[in-house]
C-alpha cells in the first residue's frame, strides 16, 4: 500500500468523519434542549416522548429501506443527500418550533414538531449508511475494526458539540439557535465532501482495492438489488447481529442518548451548562468512547483474529454491571461515573456493530443494507423506549429507569456469545463447500 493511497484515503475519511460528526449535532441537539423545550412548550415527559420515539422509529424504518438505495447510488452521493435534508429540517423546527412555543405550545405542538423530527431523523439514516459504504471499499476486512475505533474519535467529536456548545447557546440565546447553527455547519460539510471525498479508490484515480471480502464468485456479480438483498437477509448470523443491535439500541437511547440530561435536571437540579453535566457529556463521555472504540477496534482485530463477537459479548456484559451501579448511586458526580462507564462499554459494542461487522458482513456491494438491517434495529428499539421510558418517568419517577433497560444487556451479550467464533468470509480462504455460507467459524479458537 503505498503512500499516495494512504493520504488519499486519510483525506476521505477525515471529511467524511467531520461530515458524521455534524450529523450527530444536528440530532442530538434535540436532547441537549430537553429541558429548555418542555418549559417553553408547557410540555409533559410523555409530549416529549412522542418527539423522540417519531424520529427514532422513522429513522429504524428508514436504514432498511434507504440501505439498499445507498449501495446502489453510491455512499457519497447518499451523504450530501441526507445532509441537505437534515439542514433543512433543523432550521424548519427552530422556526416552526418558535411560532408554535408563541401560540401557547401544548400536546398539538408535539405531534407537529413530532413530524419535523421524524423527517429529520429521515435524513438523518443516510448518514452511517453512507459512511459503511465509503469505507467498506478503502478498508480491508483486517484493518476495520481499528479504523472503526479511529473513526470513533470524529462522531465523539460531533457527540461533544452539542452538549459542550449547545449547552453555551441555549445558556445565552433563545432554544432555537441549537437547531440553526448545526443546520449551517452541515451545509459547510456538504461543499467540503462534495469535492473532496470519492466513493472508492478506483474513482479516485487508484485502481481496484481488495478489501478480503468477497469470493471470487461474488466479485463477479454485478450488484443487484436481488443479490444484495440475499446477501444481507437470507443469513442467519445477520439477524442475530441485529437481535444484539436492538438490545443496544434499548440501553443506548433508554439511559444515556434520550434521557440523561433531563435525569440530571429533575433529580439533581442541574442545568445542561452545569460542571457535573459538563464533565460528563463535554469530556467524559467523549473521552472513554474513544477508549472504547480503540480497544474493541485492537482486541477484535489482534486479540481474537477479526471476530467481533466477542468483544460485543464482553461489552453487554459491561453493561449491565454499570447499569446496576447507577441504579444504586446518590450523588451527581457518582451517577455521572456510572454513565460514563456505561458509555465505554455501549460504544464498544456499537462500534463493532455498526461499523466492522456492516462492512464484513456485507461486503463492498451490500455494506450500506447490512448497516441498514444493524442500525435500523438498533432505532427500533429507541424508538420503543422513547416514549415508553417516558411513560414509565412520568407515571413512576427515576427509581426504575436503569432496571427498566438492564434485561436487554443481559439478552446481548448471550447473543453475542451465540458468535464468539464467527469470522467474516474471505473469498481467498474459502473453498468447497463453506464458499456457500456468508459467514464462517473460526478454526482452532
Amino acid at each position: 500500500m503505498d503512500r499516495r493511497f494512504r493520504a488519499r484515503r486519510a483525506q476521505n475519511w477525515v471529511f467524511l468523519g467531520l461530515m458524521y460528526a455534524m450529523f450527530y449535532m444536528a440530532r442530538y441537539n434535540l436532547s441537549v434542549a430537553d429541558p429548555y423545550l418542555l418549559e417553553a412548550f408547557g410540555w409533559t415527559k410523555e409530549d416529549l416522548g412522542i418527539l423522540k420515539s417519531a424520529g427514532l422509529i422513522t429513522y429504524g424504518i428508514s436504514v432498511f429501506l434507504n440501505g439498499p438505495l445507498a449501495d446502489r447510488i453510491g455512499g457519497k452521493r447518499s451523504i450530501l443527500i441526507g445532509a441537505f435534508g437534515s439542514a433543512v429540517c433543523n432550521v424548519t423546527f427552530a422556526l416552526v418550533g418558535s411560532h408554535l412555543a408563541q401560540s401557547g405550545g401544548g400536546r398539538s405542538a408535539a405531534v407537529a414538531l413530532a413530524f419535523v423530527s421524524a423527517a429529520n431523523y429521515y435524513f438523518q439514516s443516510f448518514g452511517a449508511l453512507s459512511i459503511v459504504k465509503i469505507n467498506a471499499a478503502w478498508f480491508s476486512v483486517r484493518e476495520r475494526g481499528g479504523f472503526a475505533g479511529i473513526f470513533g474519535i470524529m462522531i465523539q467529536l460531533g457527540r461533544l458539540l452539542p452538549f459542550a456548545v449547545g449547552a453555551q447557546l441555549l445558556a445565552h440565546l433563545p432554544w432555537p439557535s441549537v437547531f440553526l447553527v448545526p443546520a449551517a455547519m452541515l451545509m459547510l460539510l456538504l461543499i467540503l465532501n462534495s469535492f473532496l471525498v470519492e466513493d472508492s479508490p478506483a474513482k479516485a484515480g487508484l485502481g481496484e482495492y481488495d478489501t478480503g471480502d468477497e469470493t471470487a464468485e461474488d466479485a463477479a456479480r454485478p450488484a443487484t438489488l436481488g443479490f444484495v438483498l440475499r446477501k444481507v437477509f437470507a443469513t442467519p448470523v445477520a439477524w442475530v447481529i441485529a437481535g444484539a443491535s436492538f438490545c443496544t439500541g434499548i440501553v443506548r437511547q433508554g439511559i444515556l442518548d434520550q434521557w440523561s440530561i433531563l435525569y440530571f435536571k429533575e433529580v439533581h437540579n442541574l442545568a445542561p451548562s452545569a460542571a457535573v453535566v459538563q464533565l460528563l457529556q463535554a469530556w467524559m463521555i467523549p473521552i472513554v468512547s474513544v477508549v472504547a472504540g480503540l480497544a474493541a477496534g485492537f482486541l477484535s482485530d489482534r486479540v481474537f483474529g477479526a471476530r467481533r463477537g466477542p468483544v460485543i459479548c464482553i461489552a453487554f456484559a459491561g453493561q449491565t454491571v454499570a447499569l446496576l451501579l447507577l441504579g444504586q448511586t446518590q450523588t451527581a458526580l457518582a451517577a455521572a461515573l456510572a454513565l460514563a462507564l456505561l458509555q465505554l462499554f455501549i460504544n464498544g459494542g456499537h462500534s463493532l456493530i455498526g461499523g466492522a461487522a456492516s462492512m464484513d458482513f456485507g461486503g463492498k456491494k451490500a455494506a450500506a443494507t447490512a448497516a441498514g438491517l444493524f442500525d435500523g434495529m438498533q432505532y427500533v428499539a429507541g424508538s420503543v423506549v422513547g416514549y415508553g421510558m417516558g411513560r414509565l418517568l412520568q407515571r413512576h419517577g427515576w427509581g426504575l429507569w436503569p432496571y427498566a433497560v438492564l434485561p436487554f444487556a443481559i439478552l446481548g451479550a448471550a447473543l453475542a456469545a451465540s458468535l464468539w467464533n464467527t469470522l467474516p468470509k474471505r473469498g481467498a480462504q474459502l473453498s468447497g463447500p463453506a464458499a456457500s455460507s456468508p459467514m464462517v467459524e473460526a478454526k482452532g479458537s
